[in-house]
């Protein structure tokens, strides 16, 4: 069962119900390494969904210092593919280890040094 790690709108309950159809079951973890910036969303079914036109998107800087704050989540394979399909092509999967140890995927962008 893959497990992803989110810091935004994948925690929150009407993204999951209307992403998966149920609500997640999930723990609290960290991604370090990474800086949170804003990210634009020019997609209106993801805006619609999320309420949110401006998403976070981690980028990966390097610094043991940066920390981003978010929840492991537990889904099937289908339910990851749906997650595919609702993040935008400026986010990538990616697979990390958090602070706990644990391996998960995550949606990032471009590395800090990329922008």
């Amino acid at each position: 069962m893959p497990l992803i790690f989110s810091y935004g709108t994948l925690q929150q309950r009407d993204v999951q119900r209307a992403t998966y159809g149920r609500l997640l079951v999930g723990t609290r973890d960290a991604l370090i390494g990474y800086r949170l910036e804003p990210l634009e969303i020019d997609d209106p079914d993801v805006v619609r969904l999320s309420g949110k036109s401006v998403h976070m998107i981690a980028r990966y800087s390097g610094d043991a210092s940066d920390r981003i704050k978010g929840t492991c989540l537990h889904l099937s394979d289908e339910e990851l593919a749906a997650t595919d399909r609702y993040e935008v092509s400026m986010y990538s999967r990616s697979e990390v280890e958090l602070q706990s140890g644990a391996r998960a995927f995550v949606y990032v962008g471009a590395p800090l040094d990329e922008k």
